[in-house]
């Protein structure tokens, strides 16, 4: 199979944008262009990359495959321009990021000394708020980027005129009371008689908890809920439920009283850097300061915590 990589941008035009006619917009070329290009992607590779549907065109699950890899090779030839763009003039500028604490603790923080050094006028800003929060100030221009995570067990694709960086996967834990379980080789939660702790329904875990709870069972119901991976952790200490929390979470947090399981089935939490698709390309201080949280996000290891 030989793909041409220039049609690329025609599907990913399209799973961006929401159908052809919008995809020929943004591409300033005609509909028919659009089409073509697809058409010779789908001989090109043997599948049905497009269907149609009443709002418009929709990806199969081959075309959205194929998006997911345009993106790569999207984010691959920005990398590069951005370190050609490195060696013809020195990178200046404010870049705002907002995140969630564990990757803006564990990971971003501790780079900035580093960048400052070798940017010395970049200045790359932080703000920690919840997502709803960082998407809404995403939108109105207020922030450059945003960190947000996602259960990598879900198929999804970006909101329109976004583009997603991939940071980091990361492995869920399940969290269960100190000893609740007497093995760990044989995982049956509906033996525990403990609900799964509440949270926000928005929230990668608990999309996460539902797609394990259906594998591993456990009570339906749920108890508490809770926003800080301190306060779950202290809840399941107390023996009030269980719960799933990415590793990066657990980084810099006491877990006394808990057992933290590594099993197979609960999957990866997906952490990207989320900007809108345009930025990039207007705003090298934005390209630089992804290719450097990405290379941060590359270098982050959890061995020296022993999860």
């Amino acid at each position: 199979m030989k793909i041409d990589p220039r049609r690329l941008q025609f599907l990913l035009a399209v799973a961006r944008y929401g159908g052809v006619l919008a995809a020929a917009d943004e591409l300033a070329v005609t509909p028919s262009a659009v089409s073509q290009q697809i058409a010779k992607l789908e001989r090109e590779t043997g599948q049905t990359l497009l269907r149609r549907a009443p709002s418009g065109s929709v990806l199969t699950p081959a075309g959205l495959a194929l998006a997911e890899a345009a993106e790569d090779v999207e984010r691959a030839l920005a990398l590069a321009h951005s370190r050609l763009a490195e060696t013809a003039a020195t990178v200046s500028g404010s870049v705002s990021i907002g995140g969630f604490q564990s990757f803006l603790t564990s990971v971003l923080a501790p780079a900035l000394p580093e960048w400052r050094q070798q940017y010395p006028e970049l200045r790359v800003e932080t703000v920690e708020a919840d997502e709803p929060d960082l998407m809404r100030a995403l939108r109105a221009g207020s922030l450059d980027a945003v960190v947000v995570e996602l259960d990598a067990g879900e198929s999804y694709l970006p909101p329109r005129g976004m583009t997603d960086v991939p940071l980091l996967d990361e492995p869920w834990k399940l969290v269960i009371p100190a000893g609740a379980l007497i093995s760990h080789e044989v995982i049956d939660l509906s033996r525990l008689g403990m609900p799964w702790l509440g949270l926000d329904p928005a929230a990668a875990s608990a999309k996460a908890i539902h797609r394990v709870r259906r594998e591993l069972g456990g009570e339906e119901s749920t108890q508490h809920t809770f926003f800080s991976y301190q306060n779950a952790l202290a809840l399941v200490a107390a023996g009030q439920g269980v719960t799933l929390a990415p590793a990066l979470a657990l980084e810099s947090l006491p877990t006394e009283g808990v057992d933290l399981v590594d099993i197979p089935g609960l999957g990866m939490r997906r952490v990207v850097l989320r900007h809108l698709t345009r930025s990039s390309a207007a705003s090298p201080a934005l390209t630089t300061a992804t290719a450097l949280i990405r290379e941060a996000a590359a270098a982050f290891s959890y061995e020296s915590s022993g999860l």
